[in-house]
């Protein structure tokens, strides 16, 4: 059975992960969304916080071992902060985790010390396609296998830091198989589009369109090696990192909006004594609440390889995703006309919130 307190150690983490959110991210939010970018500095504190070199191994370069119910407490905890401070800071991880858990062990040992050694350095992954049938299982991109070559060939869409990163994680459907390919950023036909991605949120995070023209690649570039890997446990940590975020961005729209009823007056009492009010803060904690045991459960499942875990990252996922835009709607509308201005968080968090639903593959743990 496992429990719903962390242990001493996670807690300690969590405390230095709160510590970056309400010091570092939460007060360079606003300003990173208006000016589109955010700054080395603040990058670089968050990744000497550790979260990915502790969940790599003393024997490729990391000091502790990966345990996914830690790392969705402190996901939670860091995108409380701000949401596009909290992907970039760990985008290396998602080059770096599915190596973890799927790679060759030649390919861990040339990838994951270089990648965690110093400061932050720009690994990134490509799975979205710019498709209105998007589906990670069934994907547009392809990969064949031509004795010891593949080839790629597609398009990838919402990939972070793509015009600076050293390598790629491209995900590629191989017949019929959703496959990790390692393409390095001088490859042959791979091309960035220079202009970034305009979306409705996350402006502070560089993503770009990724394109693959006949890109060739040796099999020995093939996630696993040349017998290739599960993706389904890669799914799994890419659906429970997007729940896990969407606990921190619903938290932090509830908590604003709950300081916000107690301290606001209207016909001579607080608004959070009014039962319109009152019953709203009392919705969004329940679901807050209720997806976050959710996404602790299937963290614990994936912790000990429960067979079901599929399935429950999955439940996690799709929850977390109605719940965050729910939350942060009410915290715009318990603002009211003030919810509406540009300088407030909770405008902001509420069009980061309408991302989940579509930005699978951002954040994993």
């Amino acid at each position: 059975m496992y429990s719903f307190e962390p242990n001493e150690e996670q807690q300690m983490l969590i405390d230095a992960v709160n510590k970056y959110a309400e010091n570092d991210l939460r007060p360079n939010a606003h300003e990173a969304e208006e000016s589109k970018s955010l700054s080395n500095k603040l990058i670089n504190k968050g990744w000497e916080i550790g979260l990915l070199q502790a969940s790599i191994p003393e024997s490729y370069g990391g000091f502790g071992e990966r345990n996914a119910v830690t790392n969705v407490l402190a996901l939670e905890e860091m995108a409380y902060g701000d949401l596009a401070g909290t992907l970039a800071v760990l985008t290396p991880s998602l080059f770096a985790t599915p190596i973890l858990l799927a790679g060759s062990e030649e390919q861990k040992k040339n990838y994951l010390p270089k990648i965690i050694a110093g400061e932050w350095s720009p690994y990134t992954a490509a799975l979205i396609e710019m498709s209105f049938d998007f589906d990670p299982n069934a994907l547009k991109t392809t990969a064949e296998i031509n004795q010891d070559e593949i080839t790629l060939t597609g398009e990838k869409a919402f990939v972070p830091y793509a015009k600076e990163a050293q390598a790629i994680l491209v995900y590629a459907n191989l017949n019929g198989v959703t496959q990790g390919f390692i393409v390095p950023k001088d490859s042959v036909g791979l091309s960035i589009l220079d202009e970034r991605e305009k979306l409705m949120g996350l402006n502070a995070l560089p993503m770009y369109r990724v394109k693959l023209d006949d890109v060739k690649i040796p099999v020995a570039n093939r996630l696993g090696g040349a017998s290739g890997h599960d993706f389904e446990l890669i799914l799994a940590s890419l659906r429970l990192g997007s729940a896990s975020a969407a606990l921190g961005v619903a938290k932090s729209s509830f908590e604003y909006a709950k300081n916000y009823a107690k301290e606001r007056e209207a016909f001579g009492v607080k608004i959070a004594q009014k039962q319109a009010v009152a019953f709203m803060l009392a919705e969004m904690r329940t679901e807050i609440e209720a997806m976050r045991l959710l996404t602790w459960e299937a963290a614990w499942k994936l912790d000990n390889n429960k067979e079901d875990i599929c399935v429950a990252a999955y439940l996690a996922h799709t929850g977390a995703v109605d719940m965050v835009m729910m939350v942060t709607d009410r915290g715009v509308q318990i603002y009211g006309g003030h919810g509406y201005i540009r300088e407030n968080p909770v405008e902001l968090l509420m069009r980061n919130g309408r991302g989940f639903a579509m930005l699978l593959g951002l954040a994993i743990v």
